[in-house]
C-alpha cells in the first residue's frame, strides 16, 4: 500500500516512536555485518542509528513514500524509493531491519517467511509491527470512518508473538527466534494528543481518501471521543497505551 505521508506530523511524537526501534535493534546480535538494510526508513532519522551501531557496514535504506524519501535525503540518507514487497536479501545482506511497516502489508507473513529463507547463513532479521487495532483509539476511529471511506479503516491483521515465532522457525529450521510484545504507555500532552498521534500514522489512508473539509470534520468529531476514551489526568497528561509486536531471527 502506497500512502502519502507527512514527515513533520509523523515525527511530532518522535521520541515515543523511536523507542521501539531502539529496543528492536538492541536485540540484534550481529557484530560485523557487511550490509544492513533499513526497510521502510521513513524520514531516515533512525537509519543513522544503524550506521552508528555498525560503522563498517554498508547501510541501505528504502521507503515506498516519495515524501518520506525526500525527507530522508534531506537528513543525509541516500534512500531509494521501493516497495517493501519487492525486497530480496542479497548474498551480503547480513541484517534486515523492518520497523513499523509490515502492518500495512496484508501478505506480510509470506514476506517474513521468504526473507527468512533467503537470508545468508549468518543473516539476521528484525521486525516490529504496531498491534493496536483493538485499542479504543482505533475502535473510535473505525466507527467514524466506516461510512466515509470505502472499505473503512484498514485492518492490520498483526498476530501474536507465538504465531510469528512458529512461522519463522518453520521457514528457517535451526535458527534462533526471539519474539515478544510490549505495550508502551506514552505520556502525551496537547488539546488532541491521541488524535495527533493516529493522524500521523493510522489515519493516513483515511486522509488520502478525504478532501480537506472532510478531513477537518473527521478530526473535529474524533477529538472529543478520543478525550473521553483517554481522559487526561490532573496534570493534563494523557496516558496512551500502544501495543507492539517484535520478531528477531538470527543464526
Amino acid at each position: 500500500m502506497t500512502l502519502s505521508w507527512d514527515p513533520e506530523l509523523y515525527r511530532r511524537h518522535d521520541d515515543h516512536r523511536a523507542r521501539p526501534f531502539l529496543d528492536l535493534v538492541g536485540r540484534v546480535g550481529a557484530t560485523a555485518p557487511r550490509e544492513v538494510v533499513d526497510l521502510g526508513c521513513g524520514p531516515g532519522h533512525l537509519t543513522g542509528v544503524l550506521a552508528q551501531r555498525w560503522p563498517h557496514a554498508r547501510v541501505r535504506a528504502s521507503d515506498a513514500s516519495p515524501e518520506m524519501i525526500a525527507a530522508a535525503r534531506g537528513n543525509g540518507v541516500d534512500a531509494e524509493l521501493a516497495d517493501v514487497r519487492d525486497f530480496a536479501p542479497g548474498p551480503e545482506t547480513d541484517v534486515v531491519v523492518c520497523n513499523a511497516v509490515l502492518h500495512w502489508v496484508p501478505e506480510h507473513r509470506e514476506l517474513l517467511a521468504r526473507w527468512a529463507r533467503e537470508l545468508p547463513a549468518d543473516g539476521r532479521l528484525a521486525v516490529q509491527m504496531p498491534g493496536n487495532e483493538r485499542s479504543p483509539s482505533h475502535e473510535v476511529a473505525r466507527e467514524l470512518v466506516a461510512d466515509r471511506v470505502p472499505g473503512g479503516l484498514p485492518a492490520y491483521g498483526v498476530g501474536t508473538p507465538e504465531e510469528y515465532a512458529r512461522l519463522l522457525a518453520a521457514a528457517r529450521p535451526g535458527a534462533v527466534v526471539d519474539c515478544w510484545e510490549t505495550t508502551y504507555v506514552h505520556p502525551l500532552t496537547g488539546d488532541d494528543p491521541v488524535g495527533d498521534w493516529i493522524a500521523g500514522s493510522t489515519l493516513r489512508p483515511v486522509r488520502d481518501a478525504l478532501d480537506d473539509a472532510g478531513w477537518a470534520r473527521l478530526r473535529a468529531e474524533l477529538a472529543p471521543r478520543l478525550r473521553d476514551a483517554y481522559p487526561p489526568d490532573a496534570a493534563g497528561v494523557t496516558w496512551f497505551g500502544f501495543r507492539r509486536v517484535f520478531a528477531v531471527l538470527g543464526p
